[in-house]
């Protein structure tokens, strides 16, 4: 049964009406209880707690002083089906919600579910977006790492908030997102690498090894190149995102019109107007044409809406296209 500690950390969040906290004790107690092989009980108790946050929501995390402005939690409200993305990724998305689900049958075996997870790719192709559907469908609140907080120019000090972030993540179960992973994880032999940067990159390989938490730890980069290759094999899964294709442009301006979209559209001409362009960029122009509609009192929009903001998104974009 749970310990001592466990049971009275868990009647202290009831009587104090921390809900957060209390979900937070009855999920270290399913692990716990995984842990001593007691597999079906542990599944009962994060059962009864994904129904409790399914009715009242996922609470957003309360965080020490010390944390707060250095991670920024939110309740995501995006469903799997919002990714529009090729089968093979979708699949492994996938995979990972089926594992967290069902991780008291892997624990019976010894093994572990996916839980650190490296998004690779371009901006605006999905990374974040990813994180927040997969808090979403593990009924986890998504805590985005503010990185430019985390790195100080004080010898020491970066390290020792790492220390505390992971505790944080090994107390608090969430989605953890670190964005612009890159600062952090950069190559350890390049010449212009300073001594300190080193001892943070090697302090979080030191933890992300040791993290046992029930967390999800999800880090993004657009520049992988700049990775340590040290790095690579600390996750369970790394993920490759691309510029959409024709295939997934079309899908992709068909889910953000929905009920806004027309009986026909100029599909080939739209579809020649967005390439080149990312998820989010593509999602911008849709929004726009949506809102142009809007103001002038129509149901629908039109291809020409949609056509005139898509090369406003060029235009914006780096100078890409004129």
């Amino acid at each position: 049964m749970a310990t001592g500690e466990q049971l009275k950390a868990l009647m202290r969040s009831h009587f104090n009406d921390d809900s957060e906290r209390f979900f937070t004790s009855a999920l270290q107690i399913a692990a716990y209880e995984a842990g001593q092989g007691h597999g079906s009980l542990a599944h009962d108790i994060r059962g009864i707690v994904d129904k409790a946050r399914s009715v009242h929501g996922a609470a957003v995390l309360r965080f020490p002083v010390e944390m707060q402005g250095l991670v920024l939690a939110e309740k995501p409200s995006l469903p799997i089906s919002a990714l529009v993305m090729q089968s093979e990724r979708l699949s492994r998305i996938e995979r990972i919600v089926i594992e967290y689900e069902q991780q008291h049958k892997l624990k019976h075996y010894g093994l572990s579910h996916r839980r650190k997870i490296l998004l690779v790719g371009p901006p605006g192709t999905g990374k974040t977006m990813t994180a927040r559907v997969l808090a979403h469908e593990v009924h986890l609140p998504l805590c985005t790492i503010q990185v430019d907080r985390l790195m100080t120019k004080f010898m020491g000090e970066t390290t020792a908030k790492l220390r505390q972030l992971f505790d944080l993540i090994q107390q608090q179960p969430g989605v953890y997102l670190f964005d612009e992973f890159d600062a952090i994880g950069g190559e350890r032999s390049f010449e212009n690498d300073v001594g300190e940067m080193r001892r943070v990159l090697n302090a979080f390989l030191q933890f992300i090894e040791q993290d046992t938490s029930d967390s999800l730890i999800i880090a993004a980069t657009n520049s992988p190149e700049l990775l340590d290759h040290a790095l690579f094999r600390r996750f369970d899964d790394v993920l490759h995102y691309f510029q959409p294709d024709d295939e997934e442009r079309r899908r992709l301006i068909a889910n953000v019109l929905s009920d806004f979209m027309p009986s026909r559209l100029a599909w080939k001409s739209l579809i020649l107007e967005s390439r080149g362009l990312s998820h989010a960029e593509i999602d911008t122009a849709c929004r726009d044409a949506i809102k142009r509609a809007v103001l002038d009192d129509r149901a629908r929009v039109t291809s020409a809406d949609v056509r005139a903001m898509l090369r406003d998104r060029a235009m914006a974009s780096s100078g890409r296209r004129a």
